[in-house]
């Protein structure tokens, strides 16, 4: 196991941001930034013993000053939608920015975590923690929060990702990794031959906006029953009202056992690769997203992401959880601490 620092660029204000290459004698290897504590690539080594980089992103740190795709990014202080951009807590509301018609989604996009420069900690050979502290008020949300992002390689092909947040007032803290993944290497074009697997029996219907509507209803009969392994293709471009709304997968699944820790909720294959990733979490919901909107976009080696061109299978809180009485709430005390750990496994 090796970890290597390097210069990734210069940030808008001047300072460096690093560029992290942890390295297992397997042959995987992650590369992550401070800069949004964001995944920049991710390479396993397929059935013909090649390395394949299997995460979208960006070569240089310049483009990730835009990153529209939020492509690799740690998401906080809230993933996903809130309706309204608005929450109480108590008898106070908050208000979010308007980004999503009329709605709140990833926070913000312009200022959010993925756009600030996190400070740094080598912990081992092995593991880099990447922490910040976001002042009472950023981005609409109550309390000064020292959060954290820890990214691990394991000897067993595992990616992990551990999470840590502490506020001194009661808030909401929601967060998780918003890469795009495809299994046959991230230049090899759309990902609907991706064989998907969710240990879920129930999903949360949406309505417009790709808002929750409150209820929690069974997979069984519809396109979102991926407890049987089915590729992505298969169903998505079924005639369905739920995939007509979000042109395609973005769901949310409300887990199975979800009060028993880290367990399996998901899997995803490539059959031509021989790559399988296992997905391990704690959290009660997993937003599956089979990049319907995604534009055109330049990344890695002057490859041209296009639409479906990636996958992101999100553990967290429910979406609008903060406002639907019905589903875990994602809020945290003061004093609370928020945890959460996910893990990407290679098999």
């Amino acid at each position: 196991m090796s970890i290597k620092k390097e210069i990734f660029g210069i940030t808008k204000e001047g300072k460096e941001a690093y560029i992290f290459t942890l390295v297992n004698s397997k042959g995987m290897k992650a590369k992550v930034t401070n800069y949004g504590a964001i995944l920049v690539s991710l390479f396993v080594v397929n059935k013909s013993r090649k390395v394949k980089d299997i995460a979208l992103g960006y070569d240089k740190l310049e483009d990730y000053f835009t990153n529209n795709l939020m492509l690799g990014a740690t998401v906080g202080r809230n993933v996903n939608r809130i309706e309204g951009a608005k929450f109480k807590i108590d008898d106070t509301v908050y208000h979010l920015v308007k980004n999503n018609n009329g709605n709140n989604i990833h926070s913000d996009k312009d200022c959010g975590f993925h756009k600030v420069l996190w400070n740094f900690k080598v912990i081992n050979d092995s593991a880099v923690e990447f922490y910040y502290k976001s002042f009472d008020g950023e981005q609409g949300f109550p309390g000064n929060l020292d959060v954290s992002v820890t990214y691990s390689l394991s000897e067993g092909n595992g990616l992990i990702i551990s999470y840590r947040g502490l506020s001194d007032k009661k808030t909401l803290i929601n967060l998780t990794n918003h890469t795009y993944f495809n299994l046959n290497g991230h230049d090899s074009g759309d990902i609907l031959d991706t064989k998907v697997t969710i240990n879920a029996d129930y999903y949360t219907p949406i309505k417009d906006g790709i808002i929750p509507t409150g209820e929690i209803v069974s997979v069984k009969g519809t396109p979102m029953d991926f407890i049987i392994p089915k590729t992505i293709g298969k169903e998505i471009e079924n005639d369905c009202e739920q995939l007509k709304l979000a042109q395609g997968y973005d769901h949310n699944f409300a887990l199975n056992n979800q009060d028993i820790g880290i367990r399996k909720i998901a899997e995803a294959s490539s059959e031509s690769e021989g790559i399988t990733m296992e997905v391990y979490s704690d959290q009660p919901g997993l937003q599956f997203y089979a990049g319907n909107t995604m534009k055109e976009t330049v990344g890695k080696g002057g490859v041209v992401y296009k639409k479906r061109g990636g996958f992101c299978i999100e553990p967290h809180f429910y979406p609008n959880s903060i406002n639907i009485e019905s589903f875990k709430s994602p809020i945290f005390d003061k004093g609370e601490e928020y945890k959460t750990t996910t893990i990407y496994q290679f098999v």
